[in-house]
């Protein structure tokens, strides 16, 4: 039987009775009902009343190449009939993964030329935790194993992922970290900034944090710094440009690794493959999953740099460390045609070149002079909007987030599909959006804020 043997409501009652969701109130939810989205084409979702949506966030920041893709489940059906699954384990390999990780060096930087798989973002950067321990194990330094981190940032929500991450309210759920690591200053200078510091100056002070806590620590115990190029579930914090080129300045200077989650960034969002080549890094591992496959299919992969990869091979001997998915078959020939659309299409330098760059404009002049709005940013097709009470002062509206949910809550209504994250509105759309569905987009968004202005000047 299918899903459309059964009405809405009956969909939503077995949803409440079964189904716990992530990231969720679950008693707020079942009293409310899920809403369920049965089909999606191009930029749009569709929900069980037929209400169509503008996709303002690719999912999950994952649909780069937008929905109904017959490429991408011709390509998994394919490869399910000829050999749905093999493991990666007892010297074996399948050709999907070997041909994908061919393609994957030769987009990364230079420095990076090897990949492990598994089947999310969570699973990379725990496999990438244990890796940079591992190397400096190797190297004869174990006691070189603290990773700096930073507050608001988001490295996924296994154990190991949400400790590397700097969401207070994921620890407070955690009931015990794992532990060395230590969390800094985040780069976001609309709140974060002192009166009249430049950006220049601001990026130099939040990447000196790093240092800082380098120097507390003693060098010889600081294995490695993690950070999203791109803050994403942290509100979309796109650092000031003198950030990175200091930051890999002091991870070089101390001999501390460089790991970029690039979950989020990689595949084209920021305008190249990897926010990495936006930002000019030259990371030792790249945690990646989401776009790969556009989220057609569940993959991850970790990128790993030279140096890491050739202590690995040369003195690592057996790494005890795998997954039962890494290297999946169908997956990787899912990622594989992906990445060829992505091409074809010439996704990424449409991105950099037109989307973009129209993007950033159109938020600016469509959407930051709005009453609410305290600041408009975005970097590529990856943007953020700052819902305020108060332009000039920046002051928020009460109880905290509440009207960014406010405002969402009004943009969906409207066939909008924002996210809300704490006082921000966040976007990543498809890298499919043209300069039609953008100037859409930012109607509906337009709307949406003038609505949400007339509910909350009630209070």
């Amino acid at each position: 039987m299918t899903y459309q043997n059964y009405s809405l409501k009956q969909l939503q009652q077995i949803d409440a009775a079964h189904h716990l969701h992530p990231f969720t109130d679950h008693k707020e939810l079942r009293e409310a009902g899920s809403r369920i989205i049965t089909h999606a084409n191009g930029p749009f979702i569709y929900d069980a009343d037929g209400t169509e949506i503008l996709d303002g966030m690719a999912g999950l920041w994952c649909v780069n190449v937008g929905y109904g893709r017959d490429e991408l489940a011709d390509a998994a059906y394919a490869q399910m009939k000829e050999l749905p699954y093999y493991n990666s384990f007892f010297k074996c390999s399948t050709p999907t993964p070997v041909l994908l990780s061919r393609k994957l060096a030769e987009l990364a930087p230079r420095n990076v030329s090897q990949v492990f798989y598994g089947s999310s973002g969570s699973e990379a950067n725990d496999t990438a935790l244990r890796l940079v321990r591992h190397y400096w194990a190797l190297e004869g330094k174990p006691q070189k194993n603290r990773i700096i981190a930073r507050k608001m940032g988001y490295h996924g929500s296994t154990i190991a992922g949400t400790s590397l991450g700097g969401m207070d309210l994921m620890h407070k759920q955690l009931g015990g970290a794992v532990p060395n690591i230590v969390h800094v200053m985040m780069p976001y200078a609309y709140e974060l900034a002192l009166p009249g510091e430049s950006d220049h100056d601001f990026g130099l002070r939040a990447a000196k944090a790093v240092d800082d806590a380098i120097l507390e620590a003693g060098a010889d115990k600081v294995a490695a710094f993690i950070g999203e190029p791109v803050m994403g579930a942290g509100g979309v914090k796109i650092p000031p440009l003198s950030y990175w080129p200091e930051v890999q300045r002091i991870c070089r200077k101390y001999d501390v690794l460089l790991m970029l989650d690039e979950v989020i960034t990689g595949y084209g969002r920021t305008g190249e493959w990897f926010a990495a080549q936006t930002f000019g890094i030259e990371p030792d591992t790249i945690t990646t999953a989401k776009a790969l496959t556009s989220g057609y299919q569940p993959l991850s992969a970790l990128l790993v740099g030279d140096r890491i990869a050739a202590t690995l091979v040369e003195k690592g001997g057996e790494f005890y460390h795998g997954y039962t998915y890494s290297g999946h078959p169908v997956a990787c020939a899912v990622a594989l045609k992906n990445l060829e659309i992505m091409e074809r299409e010439g996704l990424v330098d449409r991105v950099k070149n037109d989307t973009g760059p129209y993007f950033a404009k159109a938020l600016q002049d469509q959407i930051a002079g709005h009453e609410l709005v305290g600041e408009v940013r975005s970097i590529g097709l990856m943007g953020a909007i700052e819902i305020v009470r108060d332009k000039a002062t920046k002051e928020r509206f009460l109880p905290a987030g509440s009207a960014a949910v406010t405002v969402r809550d009004h943009a969906i209504a409207q066939g909008m599909m924002l996210r809300a994250t704490g006082d921000t509105m966040i976007l990543s759309p498809p890298l499919i959006w043209t300069r039609e569905t953008i100037d859409m987009a930012c109607e509906r968004i337009a709307k949406a804020l003038d609505l949400a202005q007339a509910d909350l000047r009630k209070r």
